[in-house]
């Protein structure tokens, strides 16, 4: 039996839904969209599955009833933000232990732990009950995300090489994954702070407060709210569309860029989009729609 296929398996037996991502990759199988759906504990359909090829493997966390915390490591040429740039904070570990201060609250480190390829920490944590968790992208602080319903994680076993590194996701601690503390839970079930930079006011001024701004405003709000209310297996193309109409503004100078990508990451946030997979299709979107500039209506 290949070694992958007995790591699928430890996960379904510990209750966790999995289904086959590309080997070597995170990404699920080609065409695989509904992959939290389809995401199993079935060991005959499992031994089925990873005999046909080295998948790698992905955890449902949403049917499996987990909040991951993911602790990442910044790239060579990453450094904190101002509101992070603080001494002894050099990555996401370093950042919960210190919101851990803050709140007198002791490290949740008693609980299932995996080491990522790049030498990040996911941290699984069971679900409290009662809470409806989604992903989140820097939501708790730089360089930690969280995955939860709508989300997936790399499983320990696979071996990942893309072009930012290679290597494996390994077992640091096993026992069962501990209940996510309340106040983490409080923290991540709260909305997020409206930040000046998305609200009506700023777009306003920051385009020039006419007709043309008032137009954009629309525009910006529709585009939005479009995403909000894209049903699951179409968000990430109704993204991509709501991407290109503001890159189209963008290049009609009516719209400024920053804003359009602010507004758009807090919409893919909030209905669960990973934030790697939104980023780089609000970025294609937005690039393809500075191609074809929009004219205000008159």
């Amino acid at each position: 039996m290949h070694d992958l296929t007995r790591y699928a398996l430890a996960a379904a037996a510990r209750g966790w839904h999995v289904f086959p991502l590309t080997p070597y990759d995170k990404r699920p199988l080609p065409g695989f969209t509904a992959w939290e759906q389809h995401a199993t504990t079935d060991t005959a359909l499992i031994r089925h599955m990873w005999a046909r090829a080295p998948f790698n493997i992905g955890i449902a966390c949403g049917p499996s009833d987990l909040v991951v915390l993911d602790l990442d490591v910044p790239k060579p040429d990453e450094h904190p933000p101002p509101d992070w740039a603080r001494p002894g904070v050099n990555d996401g570990a370093d950042v919960l232990a210190s919101l851990c201060e803050q709140a007198s609250q002791p490290l949740p480190l008693e609980t299932f732990t995996v080491r990522t390829r790049r030498g990040g920490t996911h941290l699984y944590f069971t679900t409290p009950a009662d809470t409806d968790l989604r992903n989140t992208a820097g939501r708790l602080g730089w360089k930690i995300d969280t995955r939860a319903h709508g989300g997936y994680v790399v499983a320990p076993g696979s071996h990942v090489t893309q072009r930012d590194g290679s290597g494996s996701y390994d077992v640091l601690h096993d026992p069962t994954p501990a209940t996510l503390p309340a106040w983490l839970t409080e923290r991540l079930s709260s909305p997020p702070l409206p930040t000046s930079s998305t609200s009506a006011g700023v777009v306003l001024a920051a385009c020039g407060g006419d007709r043309a701004a008032g137009y954009a405003l629309a525009a910006l709000r529709g585009e939005i709210e479009r995403v909000l209310d894209a049903v699951p297996g179409t968000r990430n193309d109704t993204l991509n569309l709501a991407a290109f109409a503001l890159g189209q503004l963008t290049a009609a100078s009516l719209l400024p860029r920053n804003l359009a990508e602010a507004c758009l990451h807090n919409a893919a946030e909030a209905v669960g989009l990973d934030f790697r997979e939104a980023f780089n299709t609000i970025r294609s979107g937005l690039d393809s729609g500075l191609r074809r500039p929009r004219r205000a209506a008159a």
